[in-house]
């Protein structure tokens, strides 16, 4: 069996490298290398392991279509989870070196210490991690970056993007839709409770805040894509960071619509902060935007004198018109940030 070289290259210009069979995929191949890439499914049904091909012949294996949409295979863009070499590759990864990790991913136990409702079918998830051999209990990550939540025993393990900033106490904070019929789902709505204990896998993740000067900031929410958008508004806050900034949150009616009080008290943070409630289907009492989060990006970017960095959390259909809509109006594809994510 051939084996190829393989260059990966992250957006701040580090290098990293390993040899890959052509039996192999890439992200296994690295793992195998103690390169651990951003991933998630490993199945080719998330997009979380996007990366753009610059040289070198590959196979990209059978993907969900959701998740590596047609024009970006057409630009050799591809899934490292189904991508096996036929020659040496030099591949552009989204996202900066400190997004790799060299090594092991951590594994530790958390208890659950809240479990509410906070809209229709959506619930908040509080978490402290138990303290390690020293005592600590440090919840270590980036803002953008999700978790893999396992149920002790059972075979239930999903991810979910953190809401909350990194900190000294261990706490995690999620937000989770209730899908009809999936499997964590199920758990939480009628087995989970406060004292329980979940393993936790992580931090996972390349989504984040990108550094470009001052630039404005819009961010576009569908559902529980708030989550990791109100971690890096939580970020901006605590930092105090100046950039102008913008949260486009929408649901398809305002009864879907969660974390109002929490966008509020934000608000005062960031007093440069602007909030977008956007209903797809409201009705005659709602006051807020009428429409999608993308039908208000493209209105304000009509008026936009300096093209925003764009980051985008949602379901596919979301980030596909979202990012359409932006490169339609000029917007670089370099200030476009996104993380899709599929109902499991």
């Amino acid at each position: 069996m051939n084996t190829h070289a393989i260059e990966l290259v992250t957006r701040d210009g580090e290098q990293f490298h390993f040899e890959c069979a052509e039996d192999r995929n890439l992200l296994e191949a690295a793992a195998d290398a103690h390169i651990v890439l951003p991933a998630q499914c490993g199945q080719g049904n998330c997009g979380t392991c996007y990366a753009d091909i610059r040289c070198g012949d590959f196979t990209l294996a059978e993907h969900n279509p959701a998740a590596l949409p047609v024009d970006k295979v057409a630009k050799n863009g591809t899934l490292l989870c189904c991508t096996f070499p036929k020659s040496d590759l030099r591949i552009d990864l989204p996202f900066d070196h400190d997004r790799v990790l060299i090594g092991a991913i951590k594994t530790q136990n958390a208890e659950i210490t809240a479990l509410d409702s906070v809209g229709e079918n959506t619930v908040r998830l509080e978490l402290y991690l138990a303290p390690n051999e020293e005592g600590d209990s440090v919840a270590q990550f980036e803002p953008g970056q999700f978790m893999e939540l396992e149920v002790p025993g059972q075979d239930i393990k999903r991810a979910y993007s953190l809401a909350n900033t990194g900190n000294w106490e261990g706490r995690l904070e999620f937000l989770i839709r209730l899908q009809s019929g999936g499997l964590f789902s199920t758990w939480l709505r009628e087995q989970a409770a406060v004292g329980q204990t979940l393993i936790v896998h992580g931090p996972k993740g390349a989504f984040g805040l990108s550094e470009s000067g001052l630039r404005p900031r819009w961010f576009v929410a569908g559902g529980t894509g708030l989550a990791p958008m109100l971690s890096m508004l939580r970020r901006m806050a605590e930092f105090q960071e100046p950039h102008p900034a913008r949260l486009y949150f929408g649901a398809n009616r305002s009864e879907e619509l969660f974390c109002q009080a929490e966008l509020e008290a934000l608000r005062t943070e960031l007093p440069q902060l602007q909030i977008i409630f956007c209903v797809w289907k409201p009705n005659d009492s709602w006051k807020g935007f009428c429409g999608t989060p993308v039908d208000a990006l493209i209105q304000d970017l009509e008026e936009a004198t300096v093209f925003p960095d764009i980051y985008l959390c949602g379901p596919p259909a979301l980030i596909d018109a979202a990012e359409t809509a932006a490169k339609a109006k000029g917007v670089p594809d370099r200030q476009i940030l996104s993380e899709r994510f599929l109902p499991a």
